[in-house]
C-alpha cells in the first residue's frame, strides 16, 4: 500500500476519498505500460440519499496528453447511497508513462431526483520509473 495520504475532497455533503497506487504486477515498463489501481470512498454526509448516475474523467500523462472518459455509473453500478453510508470500489487506470494525473466528477441525484455534480479530487499517478527533478 501506498504510504501517501489519501486525496480527499466534500461537495453537497459528499466526501470524496482516493487512494492511488501503482501495480507492479499489471506494469510492463519496457513496454511503456505502466498500470495503477484506485481506491475510491464515497461517504454521504448529507442528510439525502443519493444515487450515483455517471461519472467523468480527465486522464492526463506525463506528456500532457488528456484523455476524457465518460460513462454510467461505477464497476458497472449504480450505487444508492443513504445518509450516513459509504460506498468503496476499486478501478484501474493505464498509461503509457511513468505518470500522470486523473480528476474527474461524479453525477448524482437525489430523493427528489435533482442532478448534481460532485468534484472527484485531482490525485497523481506516481511510479517508481517516473523521473524526480528538483527545481
Amino acid at each position: 500500500m501506498s504510504d501517501e495520504t489519501p486525496y480527499e475532497q466534500v461537495t453537497h455533503g459528499l466526501r470524496i476519498r482516493v487512494t492511488p497506487e501503482f501495480s507492479d504486477e499489471q506494469s510492463t515498463p519496457e513496454e511503456s505500460y505502466f498500470f495503477w489501481i484506485y481506491t475510491i470512498e464515497i461517504s454521504n454526509e448529507s442528510e439525502h440519499t443519493v444515487q450515483l448516475k455517471s461519472r467523468l474523467w480527465r486522464i492526463t500523462d506525463a506528456n500532457g496528453k488528456t484523455e476524457e472518459v465518460r460513462g454510467p455509473g461505477v464497476v458497472g453500478q449504480t450505487p444508492v447511497i443513504p445518509p450516513g453510508q459509504s460506498f468503496t470500489y476499486s478501478s484501474g487506470c493505464p498509461l503509457s508513462t511513468p505518470s500522470g494525473i486523473m480528476v474527474g466528477s461524479y453525477q448524482m441525484t437525489d430523493e427528489t431526483g435533482r442532478l448534481f455534480d460532485v468534484a472527484i479530487p485531482a490525485f497523481s499517478l506516481d511510479s517508481p520509473y517516473a523521473f524526480r527533478s528538483v527545481n
